[in-house]
């Protein structure tokens, strides 16, 4: 048998191969998770959350419904977070729309004094049309968003909110 003798050298390159290799190793493995973790999380983008809502109550008036998302999760912080959306029938069709005026975010209500048949939005006197469609000539910028609406057992569910498809 021959025996093979590790030189000095060769037992300090294989040394500081093996060091070197668990250090770069020890760096990536974050980065890689970091970048691969979202990936495999799963998507809450098919949530929908039960209202207080009977479908038989709703006409062809807008009615306020507000809901609750349970155990939202922001980083490490869970919490409740109240929302809330103008609800009404359009035949057969159950619509939800957001109250977040595309002007600047504040709330917008159904119907003031001098607004028949729109939202109305207080700060900036922003209008839009039952559909949620944009008066020209007003601060909003755009339709008021949209929710995805699923009706369960004869309550209304809402989704994710969506651009305005009615319009």
């Amino acid at each position: 048998m021959m025996s093979s003798k590790v030189s000095r050298r060769q037992f300090l390159s294989y040394s500081l191969m093996g060091v070197g290799g668990f250090m770069a190793s020890a760096m990536l493995m974050p980065m890689v998770r970091f970048a691969v973790d979202p990936v495999l999380q799963p998507k809450g983008e098919g949530d929908f959350i039960a209202t207080p809502q009977k479908v038989d109550e709703l006409t062809e008036v807008p009615v306020r419904v507000d809901f609750t998302i349970k155990d939202r999760k922001d980083a490490w912080y869970k919490s409740d977070v109240s929302n809330t959306a103008w609800v009404y029938k359009e035949g057969d069709k159950v619509i939800a729309l957001s109250p977040v005026c595309k002007h600047l975010g504040c709330t917008v209500n159904w119907e003031g004094d001098k607004h028949k048949n729109e939202f109305f939005c207080p700060c900036h006197a922003g209008r839009y049309e039952k559909n949620g469609k944009n008066v020209a000539g007003t601060p909003p910028l755009g339709p008021l968003d949209e929710y995805l609406v699923e009706i369960v057992d004869g309550f209304v569910y809402l989704g994710k909110t969506v651009p305005n498809t009615l319009v």
